[in-house]
């Protein structure tokens, strides 16, 4: 099924002739795309053996998937500090800030696709359907009614319309599943269901949260990862207008090449700077040890030191909940690592909270 590409794509048209998956092999594996591939593959497989540098998984996968969470609302206008989001975490109050939740939801669900492809080895269209539900909070589901038009922030000027009819954003959904789910894992193929699904554009919102999500969770399925610590969004942001140019050239022109470059070269910029983030939160984990060792050697334990890194807000219930100690021990644990120098503690509400000043300082970075 081929485009009538070129000249005849109109912005405001529902786009109900996209092809199914895949495009033409010939646009799709060219010698450039080749090389940048392999280039990609090389840092993904060093992250991916990197990550075991640290001993408990959770401290990554809580860092790293909270500054995702961040980065991918901040693609859709969503905006909140870091701040904020880790009192949301760590705190049991109701009024979360509103832009806060939305990223806790955004967490959630990315937990919930991960914990379902784990468990089953493949993603099926409810699967998407129910990581999109978790991040709108909403059971609208798939598009049923026509309008729903991509439009310039700036001019206000419509640049895509996306099919309209349900019967064929279903058949595009199933064939966009089946394509997923095949044998075959290239990481070009992760920039082709990029482009595919933000097109079909399947959801009255959430569309592109949930586009990428899917490509985390696509990473895990073909083992090119073994824990979600490689996300697009940060890459993304700092090059929106060349992101949104390109899927759009797609569409216009079967420009295959120039995206799947782009995607590429996203992977291998993000792989990299992930490893360094890795190294630094290791490097400060080995230090808080000799601290903790050094200040406070009768509390200190592997576990301890631990759970301050996957919880960086921190607060009495969490070292009960991972140490099995009383609430008074650990409260009196807190407070000495706090005269220690290692936490510093603010009332949030009725609650105390223990902040690693260390580590939210190079989560932020």
């Amino acid at each position: 099924m081929k485009m009538g590409h070129m000249n005849s794509f109109d912005p405001k048209k529902a786009n109900n002739s996209l092809p199914f998956l895949p495009p033409d092999t010939a646009k799709t594996e060219t010698i450039a795309i080749l090389k940048q591939e392999s280039r990609a593959l090389r840092a993904l497989g060093e992250l991916k053996g990197f990550a075991n540098i640290i001993p408990n998984q959770s401290i990554l996968i809580n860092a790293i998937v909270l500054q995702e969470a961040k980065d991918s609302s901040e693609i859709e206008n969503i905006i909140t500090t870091q701040d904020d989001l880790y009192k949301a975490v760590s705190t049991t109050i109701s009024k979360t800030d509103p832009a806060a939740k939305e990223v806790m939801f955004y967490r959630e669900s990315l937990y919930e696709g991960f914990t379902k492809i784990r468990a089953r080895g493949l993603l099926s269209i409810n699967d998407i359907i129910d990581v999109q539900r978790l991040l709108i909070q909403n059971d609208a589901g798939i598009r049923k009614a026509s309008g729903t038009a991509l439009v310039n922030d700036r001019t206000h000027e419509v640049i895509y319309t996306p099919p309209e009819d349900s019967a064929v954003i279903y058949a595009l959904l199933k064939n966009f599943v089946e394509y997923l789910n095949d044998d075959e894992p290239t990481l070009v193929k992760m920039a082709i269901l990029h482009y595919q699904f933000e097109t079909i554009h399947p959801f009255y919102d959430g569309n592109g949260r949930t586009g990428r999500i899917i490509n985390m969770l696509y990473l895990i399925l073909k083992e090119f990862l073994d824990i979600p610590i490689l996300y697009l969004s940060s890459y993304i942001i700092r090059n929106k207008t060349a992101y949104y140019d390109l899927l759009l050239s797609v569409t216009k022109d079967d420009a295959w090449e120039a995206w799947i470059l782009f995607i590429l070269k996203g992977i291998e910029e993000i792989a990299k700077e992930t490893i360094l983030k890795i190294r630094k939160i290791r490097d400060l984990l080995d230090s808080t040890i000799a601290i903790v060792k050094d200040k406070v050697p009768r509390i200190y334990s592997k576990e301890l030191v631990e759970t301050l890194f996957v919880n960086p807000y921190c607060k009495g219930e969490f070292l009960v909940a991972s140490l099995g100690i009383e609430r008074k021990t650990a409260a009196r644990y807190l407070l000495q690592l706090e005269d220690s120098g290692i936490l510093e503690s603010v009332k949030i509400g009725t609650e105390r909270i223990f902040i690693h000043k260390e580590l939210v300082r190079l989560l932020k970075e």
